[in-house]
């Protein structure tokens, strides 16, 4: 005959240790997930993925062992101490055995050390694993529960059928594979609730299921005595209950003690980062997922003075300068609807009614599922930076008006110098004739002549180092125009222009397919890789082919670096900067020049926002670098604009 009912109050009970139990193992292996992506220490994961496992296995067998109790048949039941142990020991073997294969599965190729793990990553975006684990998990459930019926002691036996108990294998399997999948998900409180109790009804389910597959044998009369080792079904459901909510209280208290751990980092995390932002002189602000200022924002107050409903919304903007105010928020919409990160620059009218520079930067804080929670963003004071930069311009162009005055005025005495040579050299042939038959005649005109001769030198050098001081001035007051340059195109150009000289001197020049490309002042560009070209050339060693290259790529700063290589004389170490002062030159001066290329070179450079880097060996080679933003550069001549970008 078949069972006559269950009690209700256990069949309660077994369902509410089911759900408390699956609410703790998703707990735990959350914490098992998180250290597992972070790589922080595999032991401690392995620890959280233990205690899920015997949270979990042992909650599944508690509630299997209360609603096996809950049966009402009107007698005494006894029960196998060695199979019930053993079908305690499945359902915690095997459901650690899957949880611990799914959890280094979901953690197996992340990538290299330091690499972010993609959103998301994880046993959940490998649905074989979940396929495979869950219903060997579900399989071992179900053993669990049959060896558990095997260890009770009725009159009469138990038969089974198999329609149902088939059924409930099937519960059992979906319900594993329901419970892996949620386990590994990333679940937030009430996601967490909701997936546990789906797991508690669903491990209920499969229980009852196979209960009801279940058929006992005839009563027969027998005593307590008889049965063997008996006790009240109430008396053992709640013990083994009781036992259950000890362990669940352990894991919980587990929790809570890391939970405690974890809100202590991130209070030394929260305090690490508001002194960074202190020590840039920085102001912490956040706005809401729409980019409107909502909530207490401290810092924004104390160097505005505004009043919490003054710079709520778009408020704010009333304490930047009308002329910034318009642009700032046109900017701010545009990164707000692109979801990029922010970078601006405007001025913020403080507490005393003057007006500082404020460099931005805000970066989106993202949900789980990518939709944007909020805006956090920085505030840093560059007033100082900027009137530094202000002052060093303002510098620089007086030293070119300097140096275009004085080459200017340096000019009119040696056009005199100039003037008054060429009328001794006339004066050298009246002078030769009025002392022929002179004794010392000879003597004369060859002083004479050889005098005449270096004034004229040193006339042509001077001529020469007026010119590139004008020239260096010219450059510094020259606007920059830039547009999108193809690297390739003009560097190869450049080489072509160099045929001749490489011809004559068994040389090659190399140019790299692909070179990045730019934006930024032609001439510019190609004043700077031609003079390069030229000084590889002019110093490649004599008697060994020479050979230069030129290549390219692209920093993952938003800057291009580009570098000539020669395979030519090279260059002494303590030499190395002073190649690139004005009118300063290195090694053997057996070719002609005035040491104003590199320094002309440098000085281009810097004028676009880059820099030049020198690596030399003598008898080796010299290799140029030239860092360069890939975008426009500030035109040097022209006032500093608003710094507007989204990146």
């Amino acid at each position: 005959m078949s069972h006559s009912g269950f009690s209700p109050a256990l069949v309660a009970l077994s369902v509410a240790i089911a759900m408390f139990a699956a609410y703790t193992a998703l707990d735990l292996m959350e914490r098992a997930r998180r250290f597992g992506e972070s790589r922080l220490d595999h032991g401690k994961r392995r620890f959280w993925v233990a205690g899920a496992a015997v949270t979990m296995g042992g909650g599944i067998w508690s509630m299997h062992f209360v609603g096996m109790l809950a049966l009402e048949r009107g007698m005494w039941v006894s029960y196998d101490l060695g199979l019930t142990a053993l079908s305690l020991a499945i359902a915690v073997g095997v459901t650690g055995a899957a949880f611990a294969w799914v959890a280094t599965r979901s953690t197996a190729g992340e990538g290299k050390p330091g690499d972010a793990p993609a959103p998301d990553a994880g046993a959940e975006g490998r649905p074989g694993t979940i396929l495979v684990a869950g219903p060997l998990m579900g399989l071992g459930i179900a053993l669990m529960h049959y060896t558990g019926m095997a260890a009770m002691r009725v009159p009469g036996g138990i038969a089974y059928d198999p329609a149902l108990v088939a059924l409930s294998l099937a519960i059992a399997m979906v319900a594993a594979t329901v419970g892996l999948r949620l386990a590994f998900r990333r679940n937030g409180l009430l996601e967490k609730l909701a997936a546990a109790a789906v797991m508690g009804i669903a491990v209920a389910g499969m229980h009852y299921t196979g209960m009801a597959a279940a058929t006992f044998g005839p009563m027969a009369h027998e005593t307590p005595a008889e049965a063997g080792m008996m006790a009240a079904p109430e008396n053992l459901a709640l013990a083994t209950a009781g036992a259950t909510f000890l362990i669940l209280f352990l894991g919980m208290l587990a929790i809570a003690i890391d939970q405690r751990r974890i809100q202590a980092e991130l209070a030394a995390s929260e305090a690490r980062f508001r002194a960074a932002v202190e020590a840039v002189r920085g102001v912490l602000w956040t706005n809401d997922a729409q980019g409107r200022m909502v909530g207490p924002q401290p810092g924004w107050a104390a160097i505005t003075g505004q009043s919490f409903a003054e710079y709520q919304g778009f408020g704010w903007a009333d304490a930047v300068h009308p002329e910034d105010a318009e642009p700032s928020i046109a900017a701010w919409n545009e990164t707000v609807a692109a979801r990029k990160t922010f970078v601006f620059e405007h001025r913020v009218r403080t507490r005393d009614g003057t007006y500082r520079h404020y460099a931005i930067r805000a970066v989106p804080v993202l949900n789980a599922d990518g939709s944007i929670r909020e805006w956090v963003g920085v505030h840093t004071d560059i007033t100082a930076q900027r009137e530094a930069e202000a002052e060093l311009r303002e510098s620089n162009e007086e030293i070119q008006r300097y140096a275009y005055i004085v080459s200017h005025d340096l000019r009119a005495p040696l056009v005199n110098v100039m003037g008054f040579t060429s009328e001794l050299a006339e004066t050298q042939g009246e002078l030769r004739t009025l002392l022929a038959g002179h004794p010392d005649a000879e003597r004369i005109d060859g002083d004479m002549g050889e005098a005449l001769g270096f004034i004229g030198a040193a006339v042509t050098r001077m001529e020469r180092l007026i010119a590139a001081i004008l020239k260096l001035s010219r450059e510094g007051r020259r606007r920059f125009e830039p547009e999108p340059l193809d690297m390739t195109a003009l560097i190869q150009r450049l080489a072509d222009a160099t045929r001749h000289q490489t011809g004559t001197q068994n040389a090659t020049v190399g140019v790299a397919p692909g070179l990045p490309g730019i934006t930024a002042d032609r001439l510019a560009v190609e004043q700077i890789f031609g003079n390069l070209l030229d000084n590889a050339l002019k110093y490649l060693e004599h008697g060994r082919p020479g050979r230069i290259t030129v290549t390219g790529e692209v920093l993952g700063t938003g800057r291009v670096r580009f570098t000539v290589a020669d395979n030519g004389r090279g260059i002494a170490p303590q030499d190395h900067a002073r190649v690139f002062e004005l009118f300063r030159r290195s090694g053997t001066q057996d070719r002609p020049g005035e040491g104003i290329g590199l320094a002309h070179v440098k000085a281009l450079v810097r004028a676009l926002g880059g820099r030049i880097d020198l690596t030399s060996r003598p008898g080796e080679g010299s290799s140029f670098t030239v860092t360069l933003p890939r975008g426009a550069a500030m035109d040097r001549g022209a006032p500093a604009p608003l710094s507007i970008a989204a990146e």
